[in-house]
């Protein structure tokens, strides 16, 4: 008799995540303000920014039995070379999976990763109203410091976005340059993983 073994685990994704990351993410793109990106984009063109980030910034996700339950990803702040202590984060849940803890895992292992690659600060844009994502994030030790009022136009509505920080690090002088994510030792980043997904399977 064969014995079905339930798994859960974080890892980093692929570009050949693309088409059940975008299955996630286009539902938000679609009926809601979470985000302001107005069109799904193709398989092949979420793929490459899938690539594209990983090179800099850590992009897991989280599967449940194989399927992919959830994404959390960093990006850039702002283009300026003086900027470049600072990303910003997102997360993201299917809907059949919130509620069960799968946002922090992901935040908690994201937060880890980014530390160690030398960033000072993490930024979370809030689409307000979004109760749920405010209270997630003050769990997960970020403070609010700032509202864009009328900042976005989606779904007949003029948007406003709130601005919660965590630091990261401390705010040393002449700061090395954040290492990239792709030239953070492979062995390192299994260890910080495993040790999450020892915790949650």
């Amino acid at each position: 008799m064969s014995i079905y073994v339930f798994m859960n685990r974080i890892r980093v994704a692929r570009d050949a995540d693309a088409a059940p990351i975008l299955e996630i993410y286009a539902y938000y793109i679609i009926n809601t303000s979470f985000t302001f990106e107005t069109e799904v984009p193709s398989i092949e063109a979420f793929a490459q920014r899938i690539t594209s980030y990983v090179e800099n910034w850590p992009w897991l996700v989280y599967e449940v039995d194989g399927i992919i339950a959830g994404y959390a990803y960093a990006m850039r702040h702002r283009e300026r070379v003086a900027y470049q202590w600072c990303v910003e984060s997102s997360v993201y849940i299917h809907d059949n999976y919130q509620k069960i803890g799968i946002a922090t895992a992901l935040y908690e292992t994201l937060l880890e990763l980014l530390q160690h690659q030398g960033f000072r600060n993490v930024y979370a844009g809030i689409n307000l109203p979004n109760d749920r994502s405010v209270a997630f994030h003050e769990k997960c030790g970020f403070k609010w410091f700032a509202d864009y009022r009328n900042v976005g136009y989606k779904l007949g509505e003029w948007k406003t976005v709130g601005w919660w920080k965590r630091q990261l690090n401390d705010y040393t002088i002449d700061p090395a340059a954040p290492i990239r994510f792709v030239d953070i030792d492979p062995a390192f980043i299994e260890l910080i993983l495993n040790k999450k997904n020892k915790l949650i399977t």
